[in-house]
């Protein structure tokens, strides 16, 4: 498959610290890409490198071909990017927010109308876009900041967190929105700390500390991580002790 987005011995430094340290892998067009680890991996700052916010300390990647460093005003036209915190303006209603992002990506007046439709009914708030965004629960708000950040129709989507404080059944319906997206063709990379998302990603990666610990697809990882020895422990007697 042509890539979509590629990583060479990439590398992120803050002073002394290492936040990205030389990691490789490789994102296939169409795909769900997942970049799972707990917080303080360094999947946020690989996303902000991939997306062009963020200059590489060494190293090289690419988006759509596009190079991370010299070309990043070129991949932020191609790419839609939702940020971990809530990035829409509460004070705005869902079509004004719609509309406000529409403006950011030189979407053309003459279809944002179907833009704005079909983001009504993905996100299910038809009926609801003269509410102010401050009064949507989190899952909806996700929702409306997912559509918002496609409106362009963007080739890659980078998710960052995108489910982290939401309820379990949001998440459900947000990673349903996702797999449709990707069904369509747009290339997925998103980042997260929940293990259960795992399922939903054609190939992920596994990060901690800045390293890349294990990389392919959930089948891929759940046979290489597969024992077959089990352990028994018996205890003649169990004694409570009381404190003293």
């Amino acid at each position: 498959m042509t890539l979509a987005v590629e990583a060479l011995k990439l590398t992120k430094k803050f002073n002394k610290f290492t936040a990205v340290n030389g990691v490789d892998f490789s994102v296939n067009r169409g795909e769900i890409f997942g970049f799972i680890g707990p917080n303080g991996a360094g999947k946020s700052t690989t996303i902000r490198i991939l997306c062009g916010i963020l200059a590489p300390t060494s190293g090289r990647a690419t988006v759509e071909g596009f190079d991370v460093d010299t070309e990043s005003d070129k991949i932020k036209e191609i790419i839609g990017y939702m940020s971990q915190k809530f990035s829409l303006y509460s004070d705005l209603t869902v079509a004004e927010n719609i509309e406000f992002f529409a403006g950011i990506h030189d979407v053309p007046a003459s279809v944002l109308p179907e833009r704005q439709k079909e983001i009504l009914e993905m996100s299910g708030l038809k009926g609801r876009q003269d509410t102010l965004t401050s009064l949507l629960s989190g899952g909806w708000r996700q929702r409306l900041a997912l559509g918002c950040s496609i409106i362009h129709r963007p080739k890659v989507l980078f998710l960052d967190e995108p489910t982290a404080g939401v309820d379990p059944l949001s998440r459900r319906d947000f990673w349903a929105l996702i797999r449709n997206l990707a069904s369509t063709g747009t290339t997925v990379f998103v980042t997260t700390h929940y293990m259960d998302e795992v399922e939903n990603c054609n190939r992920l990666a596994l990060v901690y500390a800045g390293d890349i610990i294990a990389y392919g697809t959930p089948k891929q990882l759940k046979e290489e991580k597969k024992t077959d020895s089990l352990e028994e422990l018996f205890v003649s007697s169990i004694r409570s002790h009381q404190p003293k």
